[in-house]
């Protein structure tokens, strides 16, 4: 592991663009910093994988030339971004985590919470997404993309013979996912899983303040199951505007469930659920 240089020693050449304008204060960043931004770019990076540990604090202060209280300000950073996670007095290094969509999903809840964002504008957001997507399938239907779809719709169909309404739920979150998710468009992707988990957590909260009766619940949820199915049957077939159509119906139908009127009104609860 290379040593990390102290950032008072360290001489950086700035490009004349970068160049600071005279009286301009220039922040020399903490050592600690430096040293989570060491680490912090080889878990991104994936060179330190989800479960790995990295070694201990002894062996780190030799090799990296820092002090302790240096190291555990740098540990304290990533553990807040949740890249890392300490066990005091543990004989193993810290141990390292993926960045997680959950997390955030999460402190996004918060900055739309703050902005004062309706369930309805969440709910409007998948509207303007997923049809989009539909059309790109639809025009070119692809043999992978239709199985996965198909898998998904068959794991429902198993949870609602089974009358495991709540899992079904979970997994209808995860048919939307893989929608988008099949496109290959990973920015797509990870922008609506965000949206999809913040539903999640309304959806949860909404089930609990309006419960439904059995049968009530059974038949909603079964005709959700064949709305799915047509869809990918006109998506394998190519009938673009015809899927296009039918999703767009289907997500305004369930907007009008989930985000009706009062309920639309609400604001994001992220800290409340």
């Amino acid at each position: 592991m290379e040593k990390i240089d102290q950032p008072n020693s360290k001489v950086s050449i700035l490009a004349e663009s970068e160049v600071p304008k005279p009286g301009t204060r220039i922040r020399v960043p903490k050592t600690s910093e430096i040293v989570a931004d060491h680490f912090r770019g080889q878990i991104v990076r994936g060179e330190l994988k989800e479960g790995d540990f990295l070694p201990p604090e002894g062996q780190l202060m030799t090799t990296l030339g820092i002090s302790r209280p240096t190291l555990r300000e740098a540990f304290r950073i990533l553990e807040a971004e949740s890249l890392i996670s300490v066990v005091r007095g543990s004989r193993t290094g810290a141990r390292v985590h993926q960045p997680s969509i959950e997390l955030v999903s999460r402190y996004a809840g918060y900055v739309l919470q703050s902005m004062g964002t309706t369930i309805a504008d969440l709910y409007q957001a998948r509207l303007a997404i997923e049809p989009q997507v539909v059309r790109w399938l639809a025009t070119k239907p692809e043999r992978a993309a239709i199985k996965r779809l198909r898998n998904e719709i068959e794991r429902l169909r198993v949870l609602l013979l089974a009358d495991r309404f709540d899992a079904f739920i979970d997994a209808v979150s995860e048919f939307h996912g893989a929608l988008v998710e099949v496109s290959g468009t990973q920015t797509l992707t990870f922008m609506n899983q965000l949206l999809l988990n913040l539903m999640a957590r309304h959806q949860s909260d909404y089930k609990r303040r309006h419960p439904l009766d059995y049968e009530q619940q059974k038949k909603r949820l079964h005709a959700g199951l064949k709305s799915y199915e047509k869809l990918v049957d006109l998506i394998e077939s190519g009938e673009v505007e015809g899927a296009v159509k039918h999703w767009r119906l289907h997500l305004s139908n369930a907007n009008q469930t989930w985000a009706e009127e009062t309920e639309g009104a609400r604001i994001v609860d992220s800290l409340g659920q």
